[in-house]
Formats: structure tokens, C-alpha cells, sequence
């Protein structure tokens, strides 16, 4: 399953929901998940972003419906990236790449 890199980005509200209820957290996760995406990691972040989260989706309709469905809420914002594994990107160089000497 492809894997994607989704940055969130709390809004006031959002943080005002996870200051009073912290286990919403883990509600979002299950919601998302219950979408068929799986949460590899999640993390707290201090910096340009509040969160990471490493999830695998089917394919990249089911990831951008749940960024959406989130982004709907209006309490946070987010940047997702799909995430290529090393060793998947030193395979598909040796496989399909041209090789150049220097």
C-alpha cells in the first residue's frame, strides 16, 4: 500500500477541542482509519507543524478524501505527501534508470 506523509497544522478551535478532550486524537485516528487508510505513526511536533502522521492508503483518492473530510472541519490544515521508502526508490533507479558514467 502506498504511504503518505500528512503535516497538520491545528487551528484555535481545533486546539481548544484538544485541550478539553486530548482523547479526540485518537478519535480522528479511528475515523480515518474506519476510511481504510492505516496510521503507521503519529507525532506531536513543535514548528512549522503540530503533527505528523505516516499512513498507508489503497491509492491516492482514498488519501485525498480523507484530507478533505478533515480540512472540512475547519480546524486544521494539512500538507500531504506521498512517501517513497528507500529502499523502493533505490530499486526503481536500478530497474528503470539509465545509468550515466561521470
Amino acid at each position: 500500500m502506498p504511504t503518505y506523509v500528512m503535516l497538520s497544522t491545528i487551528g484555535p478551535d481545533g486546539w481548544a477541542t484538544i485541550r478539553e478532550k486530548p482523547d479526540r486524537i485518537r478519535g480522528v485516528t479511528a475515523e480515518v482509519e474506519a476510511m481504510g487508510l492505516t496510521v503507521i505513526a503519529q507525532y506531536a511536533v513543535m514548528g512549522q507543524y503540530d503533527f505528523v502522521n505516516i499512513i498507508e492508503a489503497p491509492d491516492e483518492a482514498t488519501m485525498a478524501r480523507a484530507a478533505v473530510m478533515l480540512a472540512a472541519r475547519g480546524t486544521m490544515r494539512t500538507t500531504t505527501l506521498q512517501a517513497l521508502g528507500v529502499d523502493e526508490l533505490i530499486a526503481a533507479l536500478k530497474d528503470g534508470g539509465t545509468e550515466s558514467s561521470a
